[in-house]
């Protein structure tokens, strides 16, 4: 990635990431709430992951045609372009937020799959809204080097 295009990816700044973060949370806690028992309520929840994702959502609005290395199991590094990553991403982490509606032991072991799908669909509305606003820029189309 370069020097240029990761100060765009900060240009956010973190008071942004810090309201990825809490919709994130907000969206797993209300899921635990509506659909979780009692005991799965008690339990305590930290999801920066979940703000991740919501980052994940705005590079997929901001850089969709960059491409992403990736290591294609056993051997093969391909690139291929991050919307077509960044889409079987959110499609693995929906299956297993709905897997998890059907059993907690479904989702392996606690991951906040709800915050990963609510993170991902906040960032990506909140990037859409601040490019029409013209307070974000979607990158040129350059290759990725990470």
């Amino acid at each position: 990635m370069s020097l240029s295009r990761c100060r765009r990816a900060v240009a956010f700044g973190s008071l942004l990431y810090l309201v990825f973060y809490f919709a994130a949370m907000m969206t797993q806690t209300a899921m635990t709430l509506l659909f979780g028992t009692a005991a799965e309520a008690r339990v305590p929840e930290l999801d920066a992951s979940g703000a991740i994702a919501a980052v994940l959502g705005a590079y997929f609005v901001l850089y969709p045609g960059s491409r992403i290395r990736t290591w294609i199991f056993p051997v093969f590094l391909v690139r291929i372009p991050a919307w077509i990553f960044l889409g079987l991403w959110f499609l693995y982490q929906f299956i297993e937020a709905s897997f998890g509606l059907l059993s907690a032991s479904a989702n392996g072991g606690g991951v906040a799959f709800f915050a990963h799908v609510g993170g991902f669909i906040f960032g990506l509305l909140v990037a859409r809204l601040l490019a029409r606003a013209g307070q974000a820029a979607p990158g040129e189309q350059r290759r990725s080097t990470a």
